[in-house]
Parts: C-alpha cells; structure tokens; sequence
C-alpha cells in the first residue's frame, strides 16, 4: 500500500456511503493521530484498538451520524506520496471559509489548522475535511 491515510479517508467514505456504523483500517501511530483530529473536532463518534482474525493490529472508527446523514460531507486527500504540500503557519488553507477542518502534520504534532495556526507551526497539510 503506498498511500496509508488516503486508504483510511477512502474506507470511511465508503462505509458512510453505505451507512455502516463502524469500519476497520489497518493500525499505525499516524492515522491513529489524525483519528484523534477527527474525533476531538467531531466527526467521528472515536475509535478502538482492535485485531484482525490474523492477528495484525486494526483500528475501529465509529462513524457518526445526524438525522440519518453522515456528519462528514466531504474528506479530500490534500498531499499524496507523489505530490507532497507544505504550508507555513499563516498559509495554512482555510476549509469553507473557516466552517471545515485542514489535518496538519507539523513538529508539534499532527492537529488542527486552527491549532497549528495557534501554536504558529506549519507543515504537511494531509488532508481536508467539511
């Protein structure tokens, strides 16, 4: 697998496609920060540590939903593995005008635009979320 997030983005927007409650991704200490993003900004209800029938380790993100709606209405990979996009502290991009998130990978750790902005830190924009 040579995009390990855009796999992650891709599974949760299809299971919501589908309506499921939960979906499982392959563990690692990246997504399970951005995971931690998504959940402290609320999109997703959280999610567990678990382990597949095989025995390698997975991630179980419970989605959340609103009247019967995905909360999340569009999740975008901003920088690929062969395109990568980097950002100082005052050019962190603005999602809708401020209403969705940008996911930064920075020193500091991965957070928020407006957390990175606030820490005055830039770095890899990962992906976009409204």
């Amino acid at each position: 697998m040579n995009d390990p997030i855009g796999d992650m983005l891709t599974r949760i927007r299809n299971a919501q496609l589908r309506g499921k409650s939960t979906v499982k991704t392959p563990a690692s200490k990246l997504r399970g920060r951005v995971l931690d993003v998504l959940a402290d900004e609320g999109y997703i209800r959280g999610y567990d540590n678990a382990t597949s029938t095989e025995g390698h380790p997975e991630l179980e993100i419970s989605l959340k939903y609103f009247d019967g709606a995905p909360v999340i209405k569009e999740l975008k990979r901003v920088s690929t593995p062969g395109r990568r996009v980097y950002s100082g502290s005052q050019d962190l991009p603005t999602v809708r005008q401020g209403l969705g998130v940008a996911i930064v990978s920075t020193p500091k750790g991965v957070m928020s635009d407006a957390n990175a902005r606030a820490a005055n830190v830039g770095g890899e924009v990962l992906c976009t979320i409204f």
